[in-house]
């Protein structure tokens, strides 16, 4: 029974289970928005296990890929496979069975849902790839962040309302901004490696920049979003919250100082996601009950 205890524990800090409050939020928000309020507790749990199943696959089969790579990067030694505590073989096995379960999850869903979920793991799984092939990397795992929201969207409704695709391209840039960010922790392996990144392309003081404008275009894209959907007060109001909060996440960082990085992307990055669909539920609870 220790065995198990610890094999899931590590196993869960492999795929950082803690972090899905990153995307979890803005999909909920989507789900919201599809539902014009709650949606059925079966739907809900549903979407609940396809977002927390896909997310694992995808952590743990980027684990399994980078696994030589993170072996030679000492920010990255410890992580599961390269110190030993987990095989290859397990770590792709866990990646099968997630896969799997997040299609049978979208399989109860609707059949819009179940038709993409192969198209989703596609993404999901091949961002691992993209730091072999592209400086923008970062905006293919914004990418695939910014699906949770659409996913939800279409759980809901069964078909795409095309006001919801602002939502996504909003994480999209915000997922790409914060992971341009991250990656300055690896700028000089990166460039040892043959790894390609916003950093490793143009320095940090240009990696910065370039987060900075991902992160204002993001709101740009909230605003727009919050007209599509006619927000009242509360909505506008988590919009202004949210940009105040990305300001004080890049303050916490510069190229010269990345000591406090862990706080910005961890910490921030889930208020900024729980922040924002608390102000839109609130939103439009108002809007129901007025």
């Amino acid at each position: 029974m220790a065995g198990i205890l610890t094999h899931t524990r590590t196993t869960l800090e492999m795929i950082k289970w803690e972090h899905s409050i990153f995307a979890l939020p803005f999909a909920l928000t989507a789900t919201i928005l599809a539902a014009n309020g709650l949606p059925s507790l079966r739907s809900l749990l549903w979407i609940l296990l396809a977002m927390v199943s896909a997310r694992s696959a995808a952590m743990a089969f980027n684990r399994w890929a980078d696994a030589e790579l993170d072996a030679a990067n000492p920010r990255t030694l410890s992580r599961a496979i390269p110190a030993g505590l987990l095989s290859r073989n397990f770590v792709l096995g866990f990646t099968i069975l997630t896969a799997a379960i997040f299609v049978f999850a979208s399989s109860q869903l609707n059949r819009l849902t179940l038709l993409l979920s192969p198209i989703v793991l596609i993404v999901l799984l091949g961002y691992s790839y993209m730091k072999r092939l592209t400086r923008w990397s970062h905006l293919v795992l914004g990418f695939a962040l910014g699906l949770a929201p659409s996913a939800a969207g279409s759980a809901i409704r069964g078909a795409l309302d095309p006001r919801i695709l602002v939502l996504p391209a909003a994480v999209t840039l915000w997922g790409g901004g914060f992971d341009v960010l991250y990656a300055c922790q690896d700028f000089e392996h990166d460039r040892e490696a043959n790894l390609h990144s916003i950093p490793q392309a143009i320095g940090l003081n240009g990696a910065f920049r370039t987060a900075r404008i991902m992160h204002l275009l993001m709101i740009a894209l909230l605003v727009w979003f919050a007209t599509l959907f006619q927000f009242a007060l509360l909505g506008w109001i988590g919009i202004f919250v949210v940009a105040a909060l990305l300001a004080w996440e890049h303050s916490l960082v510069s190229p010269k100082d990345l000591s406090r990085l862990n706080a910005a992307f961890f910490t921030m990055n889930g208020v900024i996601a729980t922040v924002f669909f608390t102000f839109v539920a609130a939103d439009l609870w108002m809007k129901l009950h007025s």
